[in-house]
């Protein structure tokens, strides 16, 4: 990719080699002065303002709004006739980034761009910085460019290209050190209670770049020849390190003494909670351990409790669906759920619904397992199975609490679900989460789990059933030609192909902003189903073929299918990522 700059110098002849200048001692503030960024006066203001603060003029300017981050990169490359680089959409390299180790890229604020052979172009925050300059030469050994970048940028290039990778590396070798060559479960124990141990300090960076990447979990999982540790990203998951095998029991025991869970019991799964803080972030964590053939393997869900609540306007809900949802949610009584696969976001929809009814009038109680945000003004009970508090008998002890409207996590067994459908015929509004692929099969589910059919047909109001789809990367985004599979789902899904718009499909090329991956961020698509007198007649007499023939004449067009093509058309997602979700096609149309 050529970089350009708003203002280069002359052309030099054909395999002449580049002129290279030590940056000028420059005042920065004379610099934009000179372009006119800047007027004399703002300068003078700004000055008056250093002197009190002791800041740099740069930032003082972009923090008052007289310049952006941009202007001011800008108007250095000018100045010092060099390239200006815009690293959203810079194609980076890995090898030649890691030139400079993490430590001294993040100390001087640069990134190696491109190797030249006989030099390097370098990023630099601050283009005027000489010791830097100077001190980035002596440690690569190389002859430097240097290149100007907005500095927002540049930090958020230092996460995404590092990613802690050298410090978690150096951390995981230092705690294989510490074990030795034979692990001592004994000392193991009192060594991994101790603050500041190597096994404190590499979950600790682990939890650190698992945020700052956006992860929703932490996979550690020890396999035969080593440790494989992973993120899930954007649903995805993604290896952060390989690491000795041996050092898995440490991690394994850290977490549970955190977890408050039996540090002795290795030969059954375990399940707790615990929470920590990272900078302003104070994360919930629930952990799960399973005992496989080398070892405990732990999976860490995180939650950032300072994201906030979302509201059911922003989950992405499209406007006539969100309508019917809010009237259905308006009633007095009766049953709603929610439904997908695991990670589908069902949490997130109930939690935006609860937002929304919330109000001092009504009284709402929720059973979770477990309570995974705090909701002011709200009963909230945490489901513990090893005392025997389970969902059915926490929900039979909700209903003498005289509550209007009751969530429960999930509906798990026939007990929870009869329990929750007495509670929505006689009275309560119930909400709550299953595990089925569409809306059209979770009555059926119910009937599965052994709860009466008068029983679903007289208390199930609603079902919505959601997936999560991986959005285009909006820095790398491209039109694409489809495949011929995702010309085959596109004839199907359209009613004429001849007549109807055509579909332009778009996506992400993978960039650094994205990391490679051609994607950033996620959103909900969703289905609606709502019960009527004839859909409850069918319910009833457990004749599924006639339900499901119903369902899918009252559904016509407005599936999981036909919304992630709503969102294709609009170029949000790709046709790939449509198919990802593994729709059939016969059952959606």
């Amino acid at each position: 990719m050529p970089l350009t700059s708003t203002s280069m110098p002359a052309p030099m002849p054909p395999g002449a080699p580049p002129k290279l200048v030590r940056p000028e001692k420059l005042r920065i503030g004379d610099v934009l002065v000179q372009q006119r960024l800047i007027s004399q006066e703002q300068l003078k203001q700004t000055l008056e303002l250093q002197r009190k603060t002791g800041k740099k003029v740069g930032r003082l300017l972009i923090e008052t709004g007289i310049i952006t981050e941009e202007l001011l990169a800008n108007g250095l490359a000018r100045q010092l006739r060099i390239p200006f680089v815009n690293l959203k959409t810079f194609p980076f390299r890995v090898d030649v980034v890691r030139l400079l180790s993490e430590a001294a890229a993040r100390r001087f604020r640069a990134l190696v761009l491109e190797d030249k052979g006989d030099t390097l172009l370098v990023a630099l925050g601050d283009p005027l910085d000489l010791f830097a300059f100077d001190e980035l030469t002596r440690l690569l050994k190389r002859t430097v460019t240097i290149a100007a970048v907005p500095e927002s940028q540049l930090a958020l290039a230092f996460d995404r290209l590092y990613r802690r990778t050298e410090e978690i590396s150096g951390l995981a070798r230092a705690l294989e050190k510490d074990l030795g060559d034979t692990v001592d479960f004994g000392e193991l124990t009192a060594t991994v209670g101790i603050e500041g141990a190597p096994v404190v300090r590499l979950l600790q960076s682990l939890f650190e770049d698992a945020i700052q990447v956006g992860a929703s979990d932490v996979h550690i999982e020890p396999q035969e020849a080593d440790l494989q540790i992973r993120v899930r990203v954007d649903g995805i998951l993604q290896t952060q390190t390989l690491a000795d095998k041996r050092i898995g029991a440490a991690l394994a025991q850290r977490l549970k003494l955190m977890a408050g869970l039996d540090i002795s019991e290795k030969r059954l799964p375990q399940d707790g909670r615990f929470s920590v803080r990272l900078k302003e972030h104070t994360i919930d964590v629930r952990l799960s351990t399973l005992p496989t053939m080398y070892g405990e393997s732990a999976v860490m869900r995180l939650l950032n409790q300072g994201a906030g609540m979302r509201r059911l306007g922003t989950i992405g809900m499209p406007d006539a669906m969100l309508k019917r949802f809010r009237e259905v949610l308006g009633r007095s009584a009766g049953l709603v759920l929610v439904t997908g696969p695991t990670g589908s976001g069902k949490t997130t929809t109930l939690y935006a619904a609860l937002a929304e009814i919330n109000a001092a009038e009504l009284k709402v109680i929720t059973v979770e397992d477990p309570v995974e945000y705090r909701l002011p003004g709200i009963t909230q009970v945490q489901v513990n199975e090893k005392i025997d508090l389970t969902f059915a008998r926490v929900l039979r002890a909700t209903l003498r609490q005289d509550p209007d409207v009751i969530l429960v996590g999930e509906m798990r067994d026939a007990e929870t679900a009869e329990i929750g459908l007495r509670a929505a015929i006689t009275g309560h509004l119930v909400l709550s989460t299953l595990h089925t692929r569409d809306a059209i099969s979770t009555p059926f589910r119910l009937l599965d789990m052994g709860v009466p059919p008068f029983m679903v047909a007289t208390s199930l109001q609603a079902v919505i059933a959601q997936r999560l789809v991986r959005l285009n990367c909006l820095e790398c985004t491209e039109p694409q030609d489809p495949t011929p599979q995702e010309q085959s789902w596109l004839a199907a899904m359209l009613n004429n192909p001849d007549t109807d718009t055509p579909v332009l499909a778009q996506r992400g090329q993978g960039c650094s902003a994205c990391n490679g991956t051609g994607y950033s961020g996620r959103q909900g698509i969703y289905e609606l189903l709502e019960m009527d007198a004839v859909l409850t007649q069918a319910a009833s007499r457990s004749d599924p073929a006639t339900f499901m023939k119903l369902a899918r004449e009252r559904m016509k067009g407005y599936t999981l299918a036909h919304h992630a093509l709503a969102l294709v058309r609009e170029g949000r997602t790709s046709l790939a990522e449509a198919l990802r979700i593994g729709f059939d096609v016969d059952d959606q149309d």
